[in-house]
């Protein structure tokens, strides 16, 4: 993006980018909209022969940083994996290749390094000034993308405080900068508060009231949850690698409007609705943030109030890309982070996977993963893109929602209209039997349904009866609710 005199400018975020520098050193160069950028994944070579489940093709993370820096219109001029024997200390990389680096960034004017590793503060400190140029690692990267991406007040919290705690430990200084201020007035002051000691106090003050906040957000959350718990929809989640289809899908089941491009984190804000499944059965979906390798510890503990979302959701739905090539190792990094924030497959909750874009697989790949997916009654094999298991799809999810539900019988006259109509939007009719005095319907209805009904006295303790038969469902079951929700 460009001035009227041609200028590169930055791009509004919600939040700081790690970008900026408070220095005001034109020395480094500052990141902009389309910046000429030379991306480099470092790997070392004794983990080539590793057989460890982390082990990602070093060709295939560069593909992902490349992908990474495309999410905010980077301009990539090359991208190279560089295997390394150790990892040097002070700069990372090697001298020699320190050197073949600065040549190139200097005849091709990259103004924007991306290191596509972990580095330290005194690593970034001591690669900008041997390149001249400004030098983001991974996590950083990552930061800039969810700090563009983040559209409501929440998501920029959370973003904010990652980035704060991930610069807290970086302020970079001139040494002049970091003299002293003296302290008292004249000559007898003494020497006062560092200036970096000043910056840090500011940022802490800054994670305290962003946290105070958060604090606010997790309770207004919490009250939501607590109020569609009254309400006996389950809800099912959508969790994933970053790119693998999750708003796609998404909007192809609730006919929503969620951003869903080819970029990674196109996601960054949760978003719920309530579908109705072909069997009748209601139930609220969730599209949540996309997971990735390496993801920030800071962003997870950020984004917690977030994922609280799936932490409570009845059925977790893991949406896998299956075209990729790394798709079992994606699978892994998601399942990684969700053991980080306790979510593990038990008895009150399963994990469902699905995976997506088949539409991209070759016919042989194909055929492979429907003999798979047909002898496995957790897996589907669909295509968001263009419907194409759909159907197969909802009916297992139909199935595994209901795979804890009792089979009831209820007995109705027919003035009761609204109480036989209640059951049919909140639970799965499976028999329906009308005579000349009353309606009777057998009926499938889950755990969290029953135990409100319990509640509200609405049925005996045999489950066959509704009592206090003078009101109906629509005026016992929840106060404030109505029959048109």
């Amino acid at each position: 993006m460009t001035d009227k005199n041609g200028t590169l400018v930055f791009r509004h975020k919600s939040a700081s980018s790690v970008w900026e520098d408070s220095n005001n050193d034109t020395a480094l160069q500052t990141g902009t909209a389309c910046a000429r950028c030379l991306i480099i994944h470092p790997y070392l070579r004794s983990e080539l022969k590793s057989n460890s489940k982390s082990y990602r093709d070093p060709a295939a993370r560069l593909d992902e940083a490349v992908s990474l820096s495309a999410a905010i219109d980077l301009q990539v001029i090359r991208a190279v994996c560089i295997p390394l024997a150790k990892i040097v200390p002070a700069h990372y990389l090697g001298k020699g290749k320190l050197e073949e680096i600065k040549g190139f960034t200097d005849q091709n004017e990259i103004e924007l390094v991306v290191m596509d590793c972990e580095l330290s503060p005194v690593q970034q400190r001591n690669l900008e000034s041997t390149l001249g140029v400004k030098v983001i690692d991974r996590t950083g990267l990552i930061l800039e993308i969810f700090g563009e991406r983040a559209q409501t007040k929440e998501g920029g919290l959370q973003v904010e405080l990652a980035h704060l705690s991930y610069q807290k430990s970086r302020l970079v200084r001139s040494w002049t900068h970091l003299e002293r201020q003296r302290g008292g007035g004249g000559f007898m002051g003494g020497p006062g508060e560092r200036q970096i000691e000043s910056d840090r106090r500011q940022i802490d003050e800054q994670i305290i009231k962003i946290r105070k906040k958060l604090d606010q957000v997790v309770k207004t959350r919490g009250l939501h949850r607590k109020a569609r718990k009254k309400v006996p929809f389950p809800i099912v989640a959508l969790v994933g690698y970053t790119n693998a289809g999750k708003s796609t899908l998404f909007n192809r089941l609730t006919n929503a409007n969620v951003m869903a491009k080819d970029i990674l984190f196109a996601t960054l804000d949760p978003t719920m609705r309530k579908i109705n499944l072909p069997c009748g059965k209601t139930i609220i979906l969730s599209d949540t943030v996309g997971f990735i390798s390496d993801l920030p510890t800071s962003l997870i503990a950020a984004f917690r109030a977030t994922l609280e979302e799936v932490i409570e959701a009845d059925l977790i739905l893991h949406i896998r890309d299956i075209s990729h090539q790394e798709t079992d190792e994606q699978a892994n990094d998601v399942i990684e982070i969700m053991r980080d924030l306790g979510i593990e497959e038990e008895a009150e909750r399963s994990i469902f996977e699905v995976w997506n874009k088949s539409d991209l697989l070759d016919e042989e790949s194909f055929l492979s993963y429907c003999n798979i997916s047909e002898n496995r009654d957790n897996i589907s094999l669909i295509s968001a893109v263009t419907g194409k298991g759909m159907d197969k799809f909802l009916a297992l999810i139909s199935s595994k929602l209901s795979e804890k539900n009792e089979t009831l019988e209820f007995t109705f006259s027919h003035d009761e209209g609204a109480d036989v109509a209640w059951l049919y939007r909140h639970a799965e009719v499976l028999s329906r039997e009308d005579d000349e005095s009353s309606i009777t319907l057998t009926v499938s209805l889950d755990q969290k349904t029953i135990g409100q009904l319990e509640k509200k006295g609405l049925i005996d303790k045999d489950k066959s009866k509704i009592k206090d038969e003078e009101r109906s469902f629509e005026d016992r079951l929840i106060d404030g609710y109505s029959s048109g929700s």
